[in-house]
């Protein structure tokens, strides 16, 4: 636990970092030269941390305890002697960053859900994973409002990285989905940035 915690701080630090270019950027955006980052590039960079992040708890934690037979991950981790699925990693550091009160949230979807609270929530994100179809390796992005205030929205594929990923999927009870194969596209990582 002591390894997620420390991941997920990282992470805060860097999102807030992130989320200061963006705000200088988005300050400056009605001058003829925008000073900072745009929002584009701004969720590249998270995205980037968030994928790291992810391929390193999977490949270095999961994979290498499981492997050495010393824990294993599993759906159900809070009740059991576990780790959390890399998923599950995402989506809880997702729900810390959201509840830091910054603006920035991201998070897993996909239009085979195992359940119903990962599935589009906009017309967007569901056009986005259509997309991936297509180009998967380019993001999909937009501005989408939610009550007065604007946000950057960034899709970007998520891909079935290991054996693990294939096999929950394939097996869940859950699953509309049981053909998934390695490296098939299983949804998207949507970013979500404030524009104001």
């Amino acid at each position: 636990m002591r390894l997620i915690l420390t991941f997920a701080h990282t992470r805060l630090l860097w999102v807030a970092l992130l989320l200061l270019c963006a705000s200088t950027y988005s300050l400056h955006a009605k001058d003829a030269a925008p000073a900072g980052i745009a929002p584009e590039k701004v969720a590249d960079f998270v995205h980037a941390v968030l994928d790291a992040d992810r391929t390193i708890y999977t490949n270095q934690v999961v994979n290498r305890m499981q492997a050495k037979g010393i824990v294993s991950a599993a759906e159900h981790w809070e009740h059991e002697n576990a780790l959390p699925l890399p998923a599950q990693f995402l989506q809880h550091s997702g729900k810390l960053v959201a509840e830091s009160g910054r603006g920035i949230r991201y998070r897993l979807i996909s239009l085979w859900p195992i359940y119903q609270r990962n599935a589009p929530a906009t017309e967007l994100e569901r056009k986005a994973l259509e997309s991936f179809s297509q180009t998967p390796d380019r993001p999909f992005t937009g501005i989408v409002t939610s009550g007065r205030k604007q946000y950057f929205q960034a899709i970007y594929s998520d891909r079935a990285t290991s054996a693990a990923c294939v096999k929950c999927h394939n097996s869940h009870p859950l699953s509309p989905k049981r053909d998934f194969a390695l490296n098939d596209v299983m949804g998207g990582m949507t970013i979500t940035i404030p524009l104001d």
